[in-house]
């Protein structure tokens, strides 16, 4: 579904890459990752616009650093280097970088040197975010400074004539305030693109229509794995558009959605027109699940258990000639951007965690895969949902992982702790809701962590599991910041949880934020 027009990221392993991509889009120009070694011949053509080379872990002076192409300087293109993507600019032309006296990290003072049209409409000193060991300090021929810290001589850099740059910071993140319009001066000043990118869109929407009626001509039935969440939702939506009955919406109960989730999900499958096919997998999943600790070993056997549902199911409908929709010989799944490029679906990421319906999916998969979302960022599948009508409800529901309350049950799952975590978790969000705080955070949850504490029950000394509560408010997922709940709220939880959930004998609160932490425990 790419547009004519577009900027492409060599990923060289940073965690935030994707806000590169995100912010782009954002802006209205399309933009792609691709692998950082991709054969400089794949990056030519009219429709690419400019390049970007994303920051990374490594130092480019060490024997094996990811290095792209030597041909993308000599494509003409223009080329932003962020952090270790100055760096590698810096020393692939001629420069020297090297370690710094101490690592940089947190926020600095930028000072221009310059006016250039890279910092177009920024002030003369503004905010930056910096994360870097290693610096540039001695620029390749033919470049000049154009920003400097307090600490960093080489803060941003170009050359005189090509149109080549450098940033030592990061303009992705928010805590660079003014990076949006650094990014935006590069794509459309610098690059000079001029299509817009809308996924949402009228036009946009009929254009992916089509490619999936082009895809599936020729498939029978096609099964559609729908949870109730907004991305798997939209992709069953979309293809129901595209191809009508002939899909078939599969909901799996597997025991570790929260308290009431499967009433709520099948209500609101049907208010949209789907006929839903409800299974009962809650015994396959929790046997898969069978003294299983680690989180990643925990993603791969739900995303098979998953699979085995669907071959089954698809089975048995052919079987039955549900329908009439011939043979089922494809799955739907609610993949979206960011699942691929966490689960390191492309060569050049590095895997910030597995997701279920990526990295669990077996090598031999005997369904055909549709991923009708899998170029978009969950922003973009809001307005793409939006554009289908489908519910507030729906649109604005907090993200949910799709292993469900498997990774947020540390340790063991068990259908035990599973009903003990359901139960917590429902009182949790249940205060939260009544409070009027919901629409200020971007996740709230409990967490059931892997240890026991001793407590008074009555005159009797009791011993139960810990229950963990998390809220954040966070602007991409990216990043967040831990939410000052107030004290009255977390104490009634606290009551509630310990008196109403068997076997909980105490409540904490995390107060960590991401970074370093991780907004889900596992």
């Amino acid at each position: 579904m790419a547009p004519r027009e577009k900027i492409l990221i060599l990923d060289f392993g940073s965690q935030y890459t994707k806000l590169i991509a995100k912010g782009i889009r954002e802006l209205g120009a399309y933009c792609e990752i691709v692998p950082f070694d991709l054969p400089a011949r794949e990056l030519e053509g009219p429709e690419v616009k400019g390049l970007i080379l994303s920051g990374g872990p490594a130092s480019v002076y060490e024997p094996g650093a990811p290095r792209p192409d030597r041909g993308i300087w000599e494509l003409g293109l223009p080329i932003l280097g962020i952090c270790y993507g100055m760096q590698l600019l810096a020393w692939e032309l001629g420069g020297r970088v090297a370690r710094a006296k101490e690592r940089e990290y947190g926020p600095r003072w930028l000072e221009l040197l310059t006016e250039d049209e890279l910092f177009a409409g920024l002030e003369r000193r503004e905010l930056v975010w910096m994360s870097h060991g290693d610096s540039v300090v001695e620029l390749p021929e033919g470049f000049i400074a154009l920003a400097r810290t307090e600490a960093v001589p080489y803060a941003a850099i170009r050359h005189r004539q090509r149109p080549l740059f450098g940033l030592q910071f990061h303009p992705e993140v928010v805590h660079t305030p003014k990076g949006k319009k650094l990014l935006e001066n590069f794509v459309f000043r610098i690059c000079g693109v001029r299509e817009r990118w809308d996924p949402a869109a009228a036009d946009h929407l009929e254009q992916r229509l089509a490619a999936l009626r082009k895809q599936l001509r020729g498939i029978g039935g096609c099964l559609a794995a729908v949870s109730g969440g907004v991305d798997s939702t939209t992709a069953a939506v979309l293809v129901h558009r595209a191809i009508g009955d002939r899909l078939i919406p599969i909901f799996v109960d597997t025991g570790l959605m929260r308290l009431g989730e499967g009433d709520r999900v099948r209500r609101a499958l049907e208010g949209l027109g789907l006929k839903v096919h409800c299974v009962e997998a809650s015994e396959r999943f929790f046997a898969a699940l069978r003294g299983v600790t680690d989180p990643e070993e925990k993603r791969r056997r739900i995303g098979r258990a998953f699979i085995e549902v669907f071959e089954e199911e698809a089975r048995r409908l052919a079987r039955e000639h549900e329908r009439g929709c011939g043979p089922i010989e494809a799955l739907v799944q609610g993949t979206i951007y960011s699942d691929v490029i966490e689960s390191a679906g492309a060569r050049g990421a590095r895997r910030i965690k597995s997701h279920h319906n990526v990295g669990g999916l077996p090598e031999r998969l005997n369904l055909k895969l549709i991923e009708p979302l899998r170029d978009l960022f969950k922003d973009e599948v809001r307005a793409l949902a939006r554009r289908l009508g489908l519910p507030d409800e729906i649109i604005r529901e907090q993200p949910f992982p799709g292993p469900g309350l498997a990774v947020r049950i540390l340790g063991e799952v068990t259908p035990e702790r599973a009903r003990r975590l359901q139960q917590a978790d429902a009182i949790f969000r249940e205060e939260v809701e009544w409070a009027g705080l919901a629409p200020k955070l971007w996740q709230y949850f409990a967490v059931l962590l892997p240890h026991r504490s001793v407590a008074i029950l009555g005159d009797e000394r009791g011993y139960g599991e810990v229950v963990a509560l998390r809220a954040v408010h966070s602007v991409d997922g990216m990043t967040a910041a831990w939410f000052p709940l107030p004290y009255e709220l977390l104490e009634r939880v606290a009551s509630r949880i310990t008196s109403e959930v068997p076997g909980v004998t105490r409540v904490v609160y995390d107060i960590t934020s991401k970074p370093p932490g991780t907004i889900e425990w596992e």
